[in-house]
């Protein structure tokens, strides 16, 4: 049974992270094979600007997984805030947002520019010194991914 698109939002968001987890996992790896997702899109564009940074995280990897499906274009919309996330206040969420990057590169290399403008400005002075040199390797790698 097919969920209503405020209920994959609550479950998204829910305080039982383990679940919310698993849901995203589950909607992510559905999404490599089928569009089934797409039409949740722009709802699951919304947890980009959660408070919760789990939830950001979630949001990041399940519009990865979408963008391929993505003919309308809708990811227009969402890719400035998409890639403000480079620098997300939390450095996990950044270098969950960063990795996600290849995929949408990958799938629609239109993006690539913008990927690459937002990955070389990055700045990452505001990280601390033992998550500044992570953050920096994966901008490094995907950098390098969408130059090939």
């Amino acid at each position: 049974m097919k969920m209503s698109q405020e209920n994959v939002i609550a479950e998204l968001t829910s305080q039982n992270d383990k679940y919310a987890c698993a849901l995203a996992d589950k909607i992510v790896s559905e999404s490599q094979e089928t569009d089934e997702w797409y039409e949740y899109f722009d709802s699951f564009a919304t947890l980009l600007s959660y408070p919760k940074s789990l939830v950001r995280n979630r949001a990041f990897s399940i519009l990865a997984a979408n963008v391929q499906w993505d003919d309308e274009d809708r990811f227009d919309n969402y890719v400035s805030e998409y890639l403000s996330h480079v620098t997300d206040e939390k450095p996990i969420s950044a270098r969950q947002c960063i990795k996600s990057l290849e995929q949408i590169g990958r799938d629609k290399p239109k993006y690539i520019p913008a990927i690459l403008e937002a990955l070389e400005h990055a700045d990452l002075s505001k990280y601390k010194d033992s998550m500044r040199p992570l953050i920096e390797k994966d901008i490094e790698e995907v950098i390098n991914l969408q130059m090939v």
